[in-house]
């Protein structure tokens, strides 16, 4: 009986430290990606309009943040990256609607607003799609997980 309780401990350990790995690189990278993100799109916004510079910025982070956390934080997860690709695609349509309303919402109260002042506001909006990727990239990872 000792021997069964302290594997069940030894599992329960290294199942928290692989989760707490997980989490670690999720969060850097999430702040990573947002960080990215309204770097690009405000450099973008100096050449174009506010939805081509924040549709572009965003699908190359989205592109990149899945990839990234993909090989990084689920490396061990077995799912496939199609799987996971197509759930980022999911959240790419949502976090576009989210961020380019928030932009256009603020441009339309403030036309002659800098991309600068732009930036400041997509900002926010990026925080919270990052939080819901953060819950939704997660589960649907942890749900295809090999035992």
């Amino acid at each position: 009986m000792g021997r069964l309780s302290a594997r069940r401990s030894a599992t329960t350990w290294l199942g928290r430290i692989a989760l707490a790995r997980e989490v670690f690189w999720f969060v850097v990278i999430g702040v990573a990606s947002t960080v990215a993100q309204a770097t690009l799109y405000w450099v973008l916004r100096q050449w174009s309009q506010p939805i081509l510079a924040n549709f572009t910025s965003l699908l190359v982070v989205t592109v990149l943040n899945t990839e990234t956390n993909r090989r990084l934080t689920f490396r061990e997860s077995g799912v496939r990256a199609l799987q996971v690709h197509l759930t980022a695609g999911g959240l790419f349509v949502l976090a576009y609607l989210v961020t380019s309303c928030a932009v256009l919402i603020f441009r339309h109260y403030r036309p002659t607003a800098s991309p600068a002042a732009e930036t400041l506001v997509l900002a926010p909006s990026l925080a919270l799609v990052t939080v819901v990727r953060f819950t939704v990239i997660p589960m649907a990872v942890f749900r295809h997980r090999r035992p």
